[in-house]
């Protein structure tokens, strides 16, 4: 059994899993995702303490063309691929951790309609998508306390409560998981957010994460079309197709793009202060500074341990994409070790998160506590990202699989 090899495709490869995607190009998206994480890095901390919901930042991502870059370019999109998405979302982040998850979670929840439904299907929602500029909130993970749909004579509602989903308080469209009342099977639903059963609360108490237009909906007897139930979330590898259960490791890795984006980010922020932000009165080579031995491991180690993470990601993408390309005539244990590689991905990602945004802080010493330079903020979106997102889970999977052989449970992001 080996564990991190991928199955066959490579980057350069189209993504065969849609639509003709030609588009402008990764380098174009790639650039677009540089300026824009530029114009949003010129305000981080300012829109950060404010703590506002992100319409301004859900704007700035709809002008440069990021809210329809997975939508192929004769359907009204940018045309990019999985790879060149999970690129953008990394380069978003390391400006703004919240904004790059908003932008992760709209990225998944658009493009779930072409895991779950009928390509034709997937195809004409897409369209309006990308026609109405949608941005796209929510979450498919299964809740203690499931959404039902129940079936009326007019067709179906759906009830309950979702806690925390990311983008709800600036979406057009939400992607959810409800129960059928008299099957049980979880099934994927599009609900329009401006029906008046559904209410939006906001989660204004998180320490972090506070752009992300995170919240809780309220679902009374909203009405559901059959064109709106995209289809089956089951678990069962006897019902799940290849396609559908790729949507667990193609979601995991946008939150492994995240982890790392904020990492590099933070240190990226912290080598510039330490080479130029210091005050003239300072002697040189006090700790903090570029000629201080400490500072120089710490950069040493946190480099190294972000990078290690960075290379295994890629590794995982490969995989991923590698999957995406062949999708139908995938084998489950081909699966299983994709699922792995980005599980390994997810612990590695988490911990470069961690500690790179918590030990910049003793790197820049004592002025990190200054709330206008906002260094905190990256610890606080990485530790609430991974308070939400735990990996604990993760490595029991990778050791079942390496000892026993035993396949990862499908999981789909919240």
């Amino acid at each position: 059994m080996g564990l991190a090899t991928a199955p066959s495709g490579t980057l350069s490869e189209p993504d065969r899993t849609g639509p003709d995607r030609t588009g402008p190009g990764r380098a174009h998206w790639l650039r677009v995702a540089r300026e824009t994480a530029d114009d949003l890095a010129t305000d981080a901390v300012a829109r950060e303490q404010a703590g506002k919901t992100p319409f301004d930042e859900v704007s700035r991502l709809r002008e440069a063309g990021l809210l329809t870059l997975l939508v192929p370019a004769g359907s009204g999109g940018g045309g990019a691929d999985w790879p060149t998405a999970y690129a953008v979302v990394r380069e978003i982040a390391a400006a703004d951790g919240a904004i790059g998850q908003l932008l992760g979670s709209h990225c998944f929840l658009s493009w779930s309609a072409r895991f779950f439904t009928e390509p034709s299907r997937a195809a004409r929602l897409e369209r309006r998508y990308a026609a109405e500029q949608w941005c796209w909130g929510g979450g498919l993970a299964r809740q203690e306390s499931p959404l039902t749909l129940t079936g009326t004579r007019g067709g179906q509602v759906l009830d309950g409560r979702q806690s925390y989903a990311t983008g709800v308080l600036v979406a057009d469209r939400l992607a959810v998981c409800a129960v059928r009342t008299d099957t049980g099977e979880p099934l994927a639903v599009v609900v329009d957010p401006a029906h008046p059963g559904v209410r939006v609360e906001a989660d204004t108490d998180t320490f972090g994460q506070r752009l992300s237009a995170g919240g809780s909906v309220e679902f009374d007897s909203v009405p559901v079309a059959a064109d709106d139930v995209l289809g089956p979330l089951s678990a069962d590898e006897d019902f799940l197709s290849p396609l559908a259960a790729l949507a667990s490791p193609v979601g995991r890795l946008l939150s492994v793009q995240l982890r790392l984006g904020m990492a590099e980010g933070v240190l990226a922020e912290a080598r510039e202060y330490s080479r130029v932000g210091r005050s003239p009165w300072q002697p040189a080579g006090p700790a903090g500074s570029p000629q201080d031995a400490q500072t120089l491991a710490a950069f040493g180690e946190l480099t190294v341990l972000t990078r290690s993470a960075s290379a295994l990601t890629d590794q995982a993408l490969q995989a991923v994409h590698g999957a995406l390309t062949r999708a139908d005539d995938l084998t489950y244990d081909e699966y299983a070790e994709v699922s792995v590689l980005v599980a390994m991905a997810e612990a590695a990602s988490s911990r470069a998160a961690q500690e790179s945004t918590a030990r910049a802080l003793d790197i820049v010493g004592a002025r990190s506590t200054s709330s206008r330079l906002g260094f905190d903020r990256f610890w606080r979106n990485a530790r609430t990202h991974t308070l939400y997102e735990p990996v604990a889970h993760r490595l029991r999977d990778v050791g079942d699989y390496f000892l026993n052989g035993t396949h990862p449970p499908f999981v789909l992001p919240g």
